[in-house]
């Protein structure tokens, strides 16, 4: 008898082990999906990793499995210890790794479903409900739960189906849903009698009279070259219909005729680029420099860092590189932040590598996610990925190159639900699993990874001056609060310089962008007679105005309201916003330019794939002229009009509690500025604060990268903070506050007697509930030499020891490793 040990899409440490059927006992190998029932009336898609004899414990009473779904294994043997190392490493459940990392369409769920039995006689008078039950059958034969409580209108109806199947009126089975649905298409063909050419032409005879089947006979012969089996091509029903003209009439009657056959193909999902690709472009003396240092460094590191200021051509760099890795036969992975950032660079990398290119993003459809993953799964030649952060799960065969762009962006960090990954560093130990090289890009890197390249961990290359020698952009600050004082910006957003620069842009047809951080109208409102402020019902937090839709929203839990027609505190009517968003600056922005087309890029403009790409392609068409975003327009889009940038409220960026406040708004101000000039014109930046003596904002004026990173390596040596230490945040969460306030403080005191000064905490974030839970931190700064599977035992010995206390029960637990 043989067993194997598969890993359930659940948040469990272990494996579990299965007996496998005799007639099964050859086909299941390790990496192939099965189904197996887990719990009382469930049965999940399993991923087999070992098969064996078994042992005595498992032979005792081991389920069986339920179905083969694979004939091959759908995962490649790296990617299972690629799994192991993110479990271990940031803490977390090898079954959360494995719902994270597989399409949902390749993970099979299952829903009760109950029979009915026609040959079922009742031998003794039923009782109503159980009569009501079986009432619900008419009509159908197989209904689920869900469908029979519906049905009947009985609130729990599992007692009653019991009762019934113990009578043999109705049988359970757990139907399975399906996941991938592969996409099929009809296709036309000439039928193997019409193929004779004496045959053809007495069927042409038949048609003089059906002048339009003629005509679309015709038509297919010269499209699809039927007749010369060298040039012959399938052809679809759709494209037949498109080439000819002809109605679905006309060819069902040359169907009917047996003159054309249909037949059903399945097809691909993934728009594959049909155009002959396009060389490269050559590089410049500096790129060409900067790509040998790259070369350079790879023969001594794995890992790379390439600090290319804005506008400096770094993706034509990464380019190169590409072609050559192909080249050799190799794969290559490019990541990107944002989505928003695909939409612009597909289209050129697909123009250089045609059909070698596949897109991954959950933008897009779940069943084209998995065409994506069976082509790398079923093809060993070399291909691009462009994705994000959940690409890296995908099973690649010889990875030769993982390129991060933009590797600063806090956005690679997963935060919920787990696994909690940096996919920046997850890329540069998947990389090495294949033996692959990593390169980290970008114009202000951040300082962890700068700190590795100067410490002699990465290599690093510099590439200081923009394309075509084109000047970085000029800064301009404004003080924002000395013209308030002078009643200058009283009822305004924007200064009289920003306002003034503006308009010269426009009138040389030149575009604008403006960045605030903030999306909504106001991010909080306030009745002006009492000062109630609405918050959210789940969540610590005043709730957003957005006045498109008159709501009040909750930015961490999505819950909304309308807006009150009176204060429900003291009745009054009027209420006065405070601060802005993103929805007030278009607004304001419409009214000073009423005749301008003007967009706004973020996450309430652009939910969806198409939205991204409609706002997108008409600012860069030129159709729209002054663009107003959130942060997602500071991650390396291109965009060769825009000659004026206005940051509208740079001190929002800098004041707040975190480590890394400065850091971050240093990026973002520069990344944003970036957007400006990018061609052959010195761009504008009109950059608005309260502070314009801040160091900070003086750093961001000279573009001064390196006296930022010292500034900021001294603080973080001096208070412990990373790089030289590893942050791990034990993040405990419960609705019963007196439990949370007590094992938390417990936790710590067990942590600590084991861990010293390097626990700190409890502590209570600055939001105090999310999603109804109220929220305590342990923070825990360890030595980068210590390591972090022994870490990982301390803590999970500790979290065993806290399973004892019966209000530790009421508390949810997670570890987030290197928070951003």
């Amino acid at each position: 008898m043989r067993y194997a040990d598969v890993i359930l899409p659940l948040p469990l440490e272990n494996s579990y082990t299965y007996r496998i059927p005799e007639d099964l006992e050859k086909n299941v190998i390790p990496g192939c999906r099965v189904i197996v029932h887990f719990g009382k009336k469930r049965y999940y898609t399993a991923i087999v990793i070992e098969v064996h004899e078994g042992t005595p414990d498992t032979r005792l009473e081991t389920k069986e499995i339920y179905a083969l779904l694979d004939a091959a294994p759908v995962l490649r043997r790296p990617q299972l210890r690629f799994w192991r190392w993110i479990s271990s490493y940031y803490i977390c459940k090898l079954g959360d790794v494995y719902k994270a990392a597989l399409p949902s369409g390749l993970k099979l769920e299952s829903e009760t479903a109950v029979i009915y039995n026609a040959d079922f006689e009742a031998t003794a008078p039923l009782r109503p409900n159980e009569q009501t039950v079986l009432d619900a059958f008419h009509g159908a034969s197989r209904l689920t739960i869900a469908e029979l409580e519906r049905k009947t209108g009985l609130r729990n109806v599992l007692p009653v189906v019991s009762s019934l199947m113990a009578k043999g009126a109705v049988e359970v089975s757990e139907e399975l849903k399906r996941g991938f649905v592969p996409r099929t298409s009809v296709f036309i063909r000439l039928s193997e009698e019409y193929r004779d050419e004496a045959r053809l032409q007495a069927a042409f005879e038949e048609l003089k009279r059906a002048r339009k089947q003629e005509s679309l006979l015709v038509c297919f012969l010269d499209v699809s070259h039927a007749l010369n089996p060298a040039l012959a091509r399938e052809l679809s029903k759709k494209e037949l219909l498109e080439r000819s003209g002809c109605t679905p009439a006309v060819l069902d009657g040359l169907l009917k005729r047996g003159i054309l056959e249909c037949y059903e193909k399945e097809v691909s999902r993934l728009r594959m680029s049909v155009c002959r690709p396009l060389t490269p472009n050559p590089l410049t003396p500096a790129q060409e420099k900067a790509y040998r240092e790259i070369h350079e460094a790879f023969r001594s590191k794995d890992v790379c860092l390439l600090h290319g200021v804005t506008s400096s051509g770094k993706t034509e760099i990464y380019i190169r590189l590409i072609d050559e890795v192909l080249r050799l036969g190799r794969q290559v992975l490019y990541l990107l932040p944002e989505i928003a950032i695909t939409t612009q660079i597909t289209e050129r990398l697909a123009k250089l590598f045609g059909d070698k290119l596949l897109v991954y993003h959950s933008k897009f459809s779940d069943n084209e996610r998995v065409e994506v993953w069976n082509k790398l799964l079923h093809s060993g030649e070399p291909l691009l990925i462009l994705g994000v952060r959940s690409s890296l799960f995908l099973p690649f065969k010889d990875l030769g190159l993982v390129i991060v762009d933009e590797e600063h962006e806090n956005t690679y960090k997963q935060q919920d639900p787990a696994p909690r990954y940096h996919a920046r560093n997850a890329a540069i130990v998947l990389a090495g699993m294949h033996g692959g090289k990593t390169l980290l890009g970008s114009a202000t890197p951040s300082i962890d990874s700068y700190f590795n390249a100067l410490t002699g961990k990465y290599g690093l290359v510099e590439l200081l001056t923009r394309y075509g020698d084109c000047l970085m952009p000029e800064i301009v600050t404004v003080d924002v609060k000395e013209l308030r004082r002078k009643k200058i910006m009283k009822d305004t957003l924007f200064s009289p310089e920003l306002v003034g620069r503006m308009r010269e842009a426009l009138a040389r047809d030149e575009q604008v962008i403006l960045f605030q951080n903030r999306r909504g109208f106001a991010p909080m409102i306030a009745c002006k007679a009492c000062g109630w402020v609405p918050h959210c019902v789940n969540c610590d937090v005043s709730l957003a105005y957005h006045k498109a839709n008159r709501q009040l929203v909750c930015h961490y839990c999505g819950y909304t309201y309308r807006l009150p027609e009176v204060c429900p505190e003291c009745g009054g009517v009027e209420f006065k916003m405070q601060g802005f968003g993103t929805e007030k600056v278009e607004e304001e922005i419409a009214s000073l330019f009423p005749a301008v087309r003007i967009d706004r890029l973020d996450l309430d403009s652009a939910r969806t794939r198409q939205a991204y790409e409609r706002i997108l392609l008409d600012f860069e068409k030129g159709k729209t002229r002054i663009l107003i975003g959130t942060q997602m327009l500071s991650k390396g889009l291109d965009f060769g009009n825009v000659s004026v940038v206005g940051i509208l409220s740079a001190d929002s960026l800098m004041n707040f509690p975190d480590f890394r406040a400065h850091e971050r708004a240093f990026q973002l101000m520069v990344q944003v500025s970036g957007r400006a000039g990018r061609r052959d014109k010195r761009g504008t930046v009109v950059l608005q604060t309260t502070q314009p003596g801040h160091p900070l904002i003086q750093m961001v004026r000279r573009f001064a990268y390196k006296e930022m990173v010292r500034s900021q390596l001294e603080e973080r040596s001096m208070f412990r903070y990373p790089p030289y230490y590893r942050l791990i945040v034990l993040v405990l969460r419960s609705r019963d506050a007196e439990a949370l306030r007590e094992m938390s403080g417990l936790y710590a005191e067990k942590l600590r007697a084991r861990l010293g000064e390097r626990v700190l905490g409890p502590v209570t974030p600055p939001v105090t509930r999310i999603q109804t839970l109220l929220i305590k931190k342990i923070v825990l700064k360890v030595e980068i030499s210590a390591g972090i599977a022994p870490l990982r035992e301390v803590l999970e010995r500790v979290h065993a020891e806290m399973r004892a206390y019966e209000a530790f029960k009421r508390l949810l637990v997670h570890y987030d490793v290197d928070p951003v």
